[in-house]
């Protein structure tokens, strides 16, 4: 007869919740190594408790995790121009030339990538309500203690945070205007027009640029607009493209290599996040559309002139 080796009670119980627990810190970070740290972390912390005396072992632990990922989060705000995580989701780019029946198809299976780029342009506050209570259904009171905030306060965060998340995610229900938008703050760009920037920005926008030494971030319209030479290029050499359900921009160099991908989320016929790929080795590893023929065309030419 095999002999049965002693487990721990304790590590099994938090083994059959680290799937859940990861998913959590996912959503919340949209980082896959921070969010094992914070998992870990909270094993580590639950090590140190009396067991018994945990009545709701699934609920503390939710609570742990949502803490934690909160201090993470605001710890990005305050050092906005700080590099973190593994990078950003991985997107889903296709050209806007009105998708076909198989690449809706596409769309439909980045609905969740979609959801982790419109969750950065949240408010960490806000962040956590909606991930914890829409998608994981933990109740408004224990969220309420999570932030210090009052049950009626929470359920207030999480309403301003779906209505942005229901907003961004419908490009294609929402007529021309997130396109139209877009294009406003490319053309403005391009021009070099700063008020015209200034009046499509978000007042709290969200810049987050995946660059080939990091990750790093701009908050703020002034910031955002002084900064949108990359918008300008990408508006000059780039296509109009869905990249995770969003309207973006995916442009080319001269030999047809990517260059950069762009994803602005517009609430409200305002911009309050673009997320954006620079990195030419994250854009080597993407399965990317390639440059439409003209756009070969006028590389020759322009290398013939």
């Amino acid at each position: 007869m095999s002999e049965t080796r002693p487990t721990d009670p304790m590590a099994e119980a938090f083994e059959a919740q680290r799937d859940r627990l990861r998913a959590v810190a996912h959503r919340m970070l949209g980082s896959h190594a921070d969010a094992e740290d914070v998992v870990q972390e909270a094993w580590l912390r639950l090590s140190r408790q009396d067991a018994a005396a945990i009545r709701n072992l699934a609920g503390w632990l939710t609570t742990v995790v949502g803490r934690i990922s909160l201090d993470v989060l605001r710890s990005r705000q305050a050092r906005p121009e700080a590099s973190y995580g593994d990078g950003l989701p991985e997107f889903v780019v296709t050209l806007d030339d009105g998708p076909a029946p198989e690449e809706d198809a596409v769309l439909a299976d980045s609905v969740g990538l979609a959801l982790l780029v419109v969750l950065e342009s949240l408010r960490p506050s806000e962040r956590l309500a909606f991930v914890l209570h829409d998608l994981f259904a933990v109740p408004f009171d224990e969220i309420a203690q999570i932030l210090g905030r009052s049950t009626a306060a929470t359920k207030m965060l999480a309403s301003r945070a779906r209505r942005k998340v229901q907003a961004a995610q419908r490009p294609a229900d929402a007529g021309r205007e997130p396109r139209e938008v877009v294009q406003a703050f490319l053309a403005a760009a391009r021009r070099g027009d700063f008020e015209e920037l200034l009046r499509v920005l978000d007042p709290e926008v969200k810049l987050t640029v995946d660059t080939p030494s990091g990750v790093v971030v701009a908050l703020g319209a002034t910031k955002v607009a002084a900064g949108a030479q990359l918008s300008a290029d990408a508006a000059t050499h780039g296509r109009a493209a869905l990249v995770n359900g969003l309207p973006g921009v995916m442009s080319w160099r001269e030999d047809g290599t990517p260059l950069s991908v762009l994803a602005f989320t517009v609430v409200d016929g305002r911009i309050t996040g673009i997320t954006a790929v620079i990195d030419p080795a994250k854009l080597a590893l993407m399965d990317l559309p390639r440059p439409p023929r003209s756009h070969h065309r006028y590389g020759q030419r322009k290398r013939g002139q």
